[in-house]
């Protein structure tokens, strides 16, 4: 008998902290992250501009594995700038808690540069015309990636997300014209889209008069 009220007295508990993880989790959903920040991501686009106005004084004419190689090094780049307070947060200030929900938040983010990743890799063989329809594909992927993350980011951020969207899919449309791709496609995009995000992020969490937000 004592056997049979230990069972129902673990399951009791087991359920109890299955609620209260439940409740943590649905805490979580509703309270903004605060682990981006508008500088760095303002740098990051700050360095999308750069490397669209470098492109033609360094690459000219080149072949298309180049445009790529550059392309993905920039973005590299782009990405250790604009995460950097979060990698230093995480590893220097953050607690266990703060560190499970950065993981779950930069998580929602990853499959879309997964998904970007790889159709790099594929369009990539087909030569010229393909890789012309990169910098739409990219932005389309990094409008995902932003829709993915909206529920824990400033609701402003959904037209951070539509920015990309619509512009992936204006650049897909007019995916043309002489090689290589006018780098202001991939940097001006990207440039854009990030001093957007920026301006988000500073309006509804940095700003010292803030109000409701957007």
């Amino acid at each position: 008998m004592d056997f049979v009220v230990q069972i129902i007295e673990q399951m009791d508990l087991d359920r109890a902290l299955g609620d209260i993880a439940h409740i943590h989790e649905q805490i979580a959903k509703s309270e903004v992250y605060r682990g981006y920040r508008s500088l760095p991501v303002a740098a990051s686009g700050a360095m999308g501009l750069l490397a669209a106005w470098l492109q033609p004084r360094l690459l000219g004419a080149s072949a298309p594995p180049a445009f790529v190689a550059y392309w993905m090094a920039s973005a590299v780049c782009a990405g250790l700038v604009g995460g950097s307070e979060i990698a230093y947060n995480y590893v220097v200030h953050d607690e266990a808690a703060a560190r499970r929900r950065t993981r779950h938040v930069v998580g929602q983010f990853l499959p879309a540069v997964a998904a970007g990743g790889a159709i790099t890799v594929c369009v990539a063989r087909f030569g010229d015309a393909q890789i012309a329809l990169l910098p739409g594909l990219w932005a389309i992927c990094f409008g995902l990636g932003t829709f993915a993350s909206r529920p824990y980011l400033p609701r402003a951020s959904g037209w951070v997300a539509l920015f990309y969207c619509a512009a992936g899919a204006a650049l897909l449309w007019t995916a043309r014209g002489p090689w290589p791709p006018d780098g202001w496609r991939v940097g001006g995009t990207f440039g854009a889209g990030q001093l957007l995000a920026a301006l988000v992020l500073y309006w509804n969490l940095e700003r010292p008069d803030r109000g409701t937000g957007w």
